[in-house]
């Protein structure tokens, strides 16, 4: 199979680094050119820095803004060029427990995950509606049908998600757009590798030791039996946005190694 996105423009947000980075090189790869966001101009430089390397004449742009509010997302927006492709990846996460998280917290969360989604689809979806072809994603999470009880309001979010994007699949059902969620597990992204640096100091163990030790003791239905890649996790979200891809939609599709226990 050949992916060729090479007339397609991609915004995917949070990109500097992590899947979001990853993501952003995919489409890259594939031809596509790429509006890196974050929330500073340096990780913005950063990114750029890494995609031109691992893609020379990789086509980008940059657009620094904070999704977790709605000023936000208009000033993202009014920097815009015309896009093919959305991908939503931004998210903030973090265990707490239940009766110890407040409406803050809570509204935070739902601002960030749920609602940079919701204005930035509100918006784009009319566009590619218009001209027959479109691709819209939300980078979910295997929390969203697994949720931790450690983090149950990080895992509404993620389960809002869904149905957000199915709902929106609906709504521009037999426009030539779809819209899907893409559901990782455990993955070795940024974050974690920095969760676990001061246990890689300590123990001496690289970072996929680490990764497999976290999934077998806190995701022991994992069918693969490690953390994924981001790699990995980019590979699906590039098919799901290839023309490839056009009969998917309103999919909730999982890379989370099997961790969430049934057969759909």
């Amino acid at each position: 199979m050949q992916i060729d996105l090479s007339d397609k423009t991609a915004l995917v947000t949070a990109s500097t680094a992590g899947i979001g980075l990853a993501i952003a090189q995919g489409l890259a790869a594939s031809g596509a050119a790429v509006v890196l966001n974050g929330r500073s101009e340096a990780s913005i430089a950063r990114a750029r820095e890494q995609l031109l390397a691992a893609v020379p004449g990789a086509t980008l742009y940059g657009v620094a803004a904070d999704l977790g509010d709605a000023a936000g997302a208009e000033r993202l927006l009014a920097s815009l060029p015309a896009i093919d492709i959305l991908v939503n990846n931004a998210g903030i996460y973090g265990p707490q427990d239940f009766f110890d998280t407040d409406d803050a917290t809570w509204e935070r969360y739902w601002q960030t995950n749920v609602m940079s989604g919701v204005r930035l689809a509100r918006a784009l979806l009319p566009g590619l509606v218009e001209r027959g072809w479109g691709r819209v994603l939300f980078i979910s999470s295997e929390s969203a049908r697994n949720i931790p009880a450690d983090m149950v309001h990080y895992g509404v979010t993620k389960t809002a998600q869904l149905a957000l994007a199915r709902g929106l699949a609906k709504r521009v059902a037999g426009s030539g757009v779809t819209v899907n969620s893409v559901l990782p597990g455990p993955t070795l992204s940024d974050g974690f590798a920095a969760m676990m640096q001061d246990e890689i100091a300590r123990t001496g163990k690289s970072l996929e030791e680490l990764g497999r030790e976290f999934v077998l003791a806190n995701r022991p239905s994992s069918v693969i039996r490690r953390a994924a890649t981001v790699e990995e996790v980019a590979n699906l979200v590039v098919y799901v946005c290839s023309t490839q891809a056009s009969a998917t939609s309103g999919a909730a599709l999982r890379v989370d190694g099997g961790v969430v226990d049934d057969i759909l």
